[in-house]
């Protein structure tokens, strides 16, 4: 059984009395088998399962969790424990409440924001204070409401009290991002956590113990959602020295304050390592004793065999360090596979990808842009999102967005007008219009809100003459619209033949194929190669094409392959959008961001670009960082290695005409002397 695998200390916390358990593990102490001890614990004791709830920070651990549970106990047992991040958890119970919950990625609501932030002329106010860009705006209130429970105006201005002349209008851009949400149903990862949270404060769901995995990454909202469980008994698992996620909103006083915040806790420790050898441990311990301490730990190597103290790599130029990081790799015994470079920044990833792919090693990069991400990715799911979801304002957007000469305004235009010829059916009004009449499009002019937009005119159909249309695209309303061009027409026609010919189609995966041998598709496919093939003379270099349209081809037969899972359309995007950040594609060598690599380890760790700035990273400190946090982040990526730990830096960047000077964490892990 799980518990006899288990050393003393993680069998002390497995099997706690039900009550607040705070268990603080270290990097390589063994949490997993811990919290996969606690659970056969609580079924053996004869917990219901479905009164046991798991809460990770991503999909892959709570399943890895689940599985080894899944060992010792049948699957009617298992499949019975509710599991997964915070966010899955809530869109699964909302949806099981019929609530409707379209979910949306940042990237989609960061369009829709600056759709309703740029309305607002700022240049007409007589205001001295420069505003705020839309982008930051929207990251803004996206930290507040990680951060807060209270009002966003209160808690902006205490950030930024010279901005209270802009406070109105900051406001009701943010009133009518939230109305427009509501009225299409959107929600943010955010606004799963915010809505599940009121219902449970409505609707008590009696839980018998919630598990909480990387307590120390929780924010303010996430902990107050803990709290409206109102479970009698909480297992949290974390560690206050990897703590890294506060510009995100981590709040470290959650972990901080658990034996004050909840009635009779207990916390336990665990000290013994399993991951790394002496000398690492040591050399991560120098450094993050620096810290203060929370809780006293004192960590105890078991790591037995042959010991490689941790190896200083000092190079006079930044690029020369990531060419012979890359042949040290080159003839490593160690797996591909098992060795990883970790880098403060992503700017650092690139020169060490290159180096590697020039020496013909496989890498992959994790902590970038995902698979997901990619724009001939999202086209894809957004046109079969919106089948799914016709209210999708956002997907329809996205979609046209590659007609030529549609934007972001006319794309949202052209959507409340096709709303508006189906009577609230966007399809309808799409195949077959039932108004043809054009709806007003502009909103009532506010000067003191920044608003100040001119009423549109009817267009003349008759412009389109010349094109060949059929007659049911030639009748169409959505020609009288000034804005739309020969192009953007075109465009509609190309959408409006895909969806006719999908009419009958059950299945995603014809649907996929459809669309992507379609002349909609075509066309984007045309656009991103352009875009990535374009020289910086104008011109476009035909072998760079040719191989973005074979790589474009490749992603989206990926995608086709995953949907062959799937009878449904509406499963297949759920399951896309809500684990799609965890999937990854290629092999090799792991380049990743110490964010990236957190809850990793590997054979052979390469920390790159130890330089003072980089990392620690001053220019993020200087904006609510702190050396603390950086120190951790230290600690965090030392920590992912095993066996072998290489750590480097430049002397000077010879492109930027830089100087550097050594990290200081250098100097507090004794590797230089002052």
């Amino acid at each position: 059984m799980p518990l006899s695998t288990l050393n003393v200390e993680q069998l002390s916390a497995a099997t706690a009395p039900m009550g607040n358990n705070l268990i603080i593990a270290s990097a390589g102490t063994g949490k997993t088998s811990t919290i996969v001890g606690r659970i056969a614990h609580l079924l053996h004791s004869g917990i219901e399962p479905s009164k046991i709830l798991l809460l990770t920070f991503t999909n892959k651990a709570a399943g890895e969790m689940l599985e080894r549970v899944g060992r010792y106990f049948p699957p009617s047992v298992v499949s019975k424990i509710e599991s997964g991040t915070f966010h899955a958890v809530s869109y699964r119970w909302l949806k099981s409440m019929n609530q409707e919950v379209t979910l949306k990625q940042p990237s989609e609501l960061k369009t829709l924001f600056r759709s309703i932030y740029e309305k607002r002329q700022f240049k007409r106010l007589n205001h001295d204070v420069q505003p705020f860009s839309s982008t930051y705006l929207y990251e803004q209130y996206n930290l507040y409401q990680n951060a807060s429970l209270e009002g966003f105006d209160v808690w902006f201005l205490e950030k930024y009290s010279e901005h209270r002349p802009l406070i109105d209008i900051y406001m009701n851009i943010i009133d009518e991002y939230e109305i427009t949400k509501d009225r299409f149903g959107f929600v943010s990862f955010n606004d799963l956590l915010l809505k599940m949270r009121q219902v449970l404060l409505e609707t008590k769901r009696e839980m018998s113990e919630v598990l909480v995995d990387e307590y120390q990454d929780t924010n303010t909202l996430q902990s107050a959602l803990i709290d409206s469980l109102q479970s009698n008994s909480l297992f949290c698992v974390g560690d206050y020295d990897q703590s890294i996620y506060a510009f995100n909103g981590a709040n470290i006083q959650n972990i901080a304050t658990f034996g004050t915040r909840y009635s009779n806790a207990t916390v336990f420790t665990l000290s013994k390592n399993y991951r790394s050898t002496a000398s690492i441990l040591s050399l991560a311990n120098r450094v993050i004793e620096r810290n203060e301490r929370i809780y006293p730990k004192k960590l105890v190597v078991t790591k037995q065999g042959k010991n490689h103290p941790p190896k200083l790599m000092r190079y006079n130029e930044l690029f020369e360090q990531y060419q012979a990081i890359a042949k040290n790799i080159k003839h490593s015994y160690t797996p591909s596979n098992d060795i990883a470079v970790i880098f403060r920044n992503n700017a650092s990833a690139d020169g060490i990808e290159a180096s590697l792919r020039e020496l013909g090693i496989n890498c992959k990069r994790k902590g970038g842009n995902s698979f997901f991400e990619a724009k001939e990715i999202k086209f894809l799911l957004d046109t079969l999102v919106l089948l799914v979801n016709p209210k999708d304002m956002m997907a329809f957007i996205h979609i046209f967005e590659y007609g030529r000469g549609i934007g972001t305004a006319l794309a949202k235009e052209m959507f409340e007008c096709f709303i508006h010829f189906g009577e609230g059916h966007l399809f309808t009004g799409i195949l077959s219009p039932r108004v043809y009449t054009l709806p007003k499009l502009h909103p009532t002019k506010n000067m003191q809100l920044g608003l100040f937009d001119d009423d549109t005119e009817i267009g003349s159909m008759s412009r389109f003459s010349k094109l060949p249309l059929n007659e049911h695209i030639r009748s169409h309303p959505i020609l009288k619209h000034p804005k739309l061009t020969e192009d953007g027409l075109l465009f509609f026609k190309d959408y409006y033949e895909f969806i006719k010919s999908i009419k009958s189609v059950k299945q995603p995966k014809t649907m996929l194929i459809k669309l992507i041998n379609s002349p909609l598709y075509a066309t984007v496919v045309e656009t991103l190669s352009n875009q990535r093939a374009k020289l910086k003379s104008g011109e476009i270099d035909k072998e760079k094409k040719a191989l973005s349209q074979e790589r474009i081809a490749r992603k989206a037969r990926l995608l086709s392959d995953l949907a062959s899972h799937y009878n449904e359309v509406g499963k297949f995007v759920n399951a896309m959008v809500l684990g799609g950040n965890e999937l990854s594609e290629g092999d090799g060598v792991n380049l990743l961001t110490v964010h990236a690599s957190k809850g990793l380890e590997f054979t052979e760790v390469y920390v790159i670009d130890l330089m003072d700035g980089r990392f620690p990273n001053t220019k993020l400190m200087g904006k609510g960082g702190s050396v603390d946090e950086e120190r951790r982040l230290f600690y965090v990526a030392v920590t992912r290695a095993k066996d072998k730990l290489f750590l480097s830096f430049a002397k000077f960047d010879r492109v930027k005409k830089l100087d550097f000077k050594p990290s200081p964490f250098l100097y507090e892990a004794s590797l230089l002397r002052v």
